[in-house]
């Protein structure tokens, strides 16, 4: 059991850890709309990798063959959204800073949780790369091959909650960064260095 737990939160370290698009406008999105936005959109994150490894110990081999064939369409549709994604943030940046030049109102939150929540599920679980990874990971160990289901049971929970834990480090970071970045040029800048992030980085995805 002790073998699964550790195997579990190793391998939700492993695929969370790497800050790539999505990690990035985790800590934006949370700079810009506050931690309960940003707690969501990381438990959206993190639902999404325990997911693909509850996929990949109940498939195991039959997924690999299935995913590699759609891993492409996969991809670009990941990037279709990564980019659209990105010009409404910076489309949605400048305009409130023009508003903000004409009121004094205090900018209400553009995305609420439970939108920020299912939006970076989404977002994530069309990362073709994250089932593959737990389904090497879960066919190459000798261990996790022969385990029971209760110990199929404790690795899932454990990449689970690895993810959530560096999800929520990721959005705590976003917080503290959206305490310097809360006046109406910092909102600009923040909304606009998201946009260009997330633009880079989705189109890194397709080399």
């Amino acid at each position: 059991m002790s073998a699964a737990l550790v195997a579990g939160l190793l391998a939700g370290y492993g695929i969370a850890i790497p800050v790539g698009a999505v990690g990035t406008y985790l800590v934006l999105l949370t700079a810009r709309d506050g931690l309960k936005v940003g707690a969501y959109a990381a438990l959206g994150v993190a639902t999404a990798d325990g997911l693909y490894a509850l996929i990949a110990v109940l498939g195991g081999s039959r997924l690999v063959p299935i995913i590699q064939p759609i891993a492409v369409p996969l991809r670009w549709g990941s990037v279709v959204i990564l980019l659209v994604l990105a010009v409404h943030i910076g489309i949605t940046g400048v305009r409130n800073f023009r508003d903000s030049a004409k009121s004094d109102v205090t900018r209400p939150m553009a995305i609420g949780p439970l939108k920020a929540y299912v939006s970076l599920l989404g977002i994530t679980l069309l990362n073709p790369t994250t089932v593959i990874y737990f389904a090497a990971l879960v066919l190459g160990s000798e261990d996790m091959a022969a385990a029971s289901g209760a110990e199929h049971v404790v690795f899932v929970v454990a990449a689970f909650a690895a993810s959530a834990s560096w999800q929520l480090f990721l959005a705590g970071g976003g917080a503290v960064l959206g305490k310097a970045l809360t006046g109406r040029r910092g909102r600009l800048v923040t909304a606009l260095a998201s946009s260009g992030l997330i633009a880079v980085l989705a189109v890194r995805l397709l080399w």
